[in-house]
């Protein structure tokens, strides 16, 4: 599958209610943890997480859709209040960081109003090395982020970074190369 063709998905399938279910519960399981269980919260990300490279970290109240779409390389860490809508592959590369109130989203509906609330469509997203994402980022379906970027804090990325930029605003637009 070509990383930019769109996967479309039925809502409210028993498949779907399933696979939720089962995210939900290790997600619940990761907000709880006591805040020192740092060995207990890395189990559960590898139990939760399609792949997870050395010493992941996600501070509390993360939320994904259903987590096996989700991979992270070394050294990954998540802010707290991180969302990923999973419905199709989030890959993130080593040594990234994601500041508090990111949201990476994988999905979308139709504009339509008749199909919107039946069906949905997802698009993966990549995210290279050494990215770092600052506070109350959203990065939008289908879009790729080059190794050593940085996505300034409160921008929408609705288009492919280049690697080696610094991009900030809404939409995100290259503000320098690194």
């Amino acid at each position: 599958m070509d990383n930019k063709e769109k996967k479309y998905y039925e809502r409210g399938t028993e498949e779907l209610k399933i696979k939720s279910i089962c995210a939900n519960k290790l997600v619940r399981e990761l907000n709880n943890f006591d805040v020192e269980n740092f060995e207990g919260k890395k189990e559960v990300i590898k139990q939760l997480f399609g792949n997870a490279g050395f010493n992941p970290s996600i501070e509390h109240n993360f939320h994904c859709d259903l987590g096996y779409n989700i991979h992270v390389g070394n050294e990954f860490y998540a802010g707290y209040n991180c969302v990923i809508l999973d419905m199709a592959e989030v890959r993130i590369g080593d040594n990234c960081m994601l500041g508090p109130n990111v949201g990476i989203y994988t999905a979308g509906h139709s504009i339509e109003p008749k199909s919107r609330n039946k069906s949905g469509y997802a698009i993966p997203i990549e995210i290279g090395n050494d990215v770092w994402i600052g506070g109350s980022c959203v990065i939008l379906a289908g879009v790729t982020i080059g190794d050593n970027s940085v996505v300034a804090a409160g921008s929408v990325v609705t288009k492919d970074v280049p690697a080696n930029t610094i991009v900030a605003g809404n939409p995100a637009r290259i503000l320098k190369e690194i």
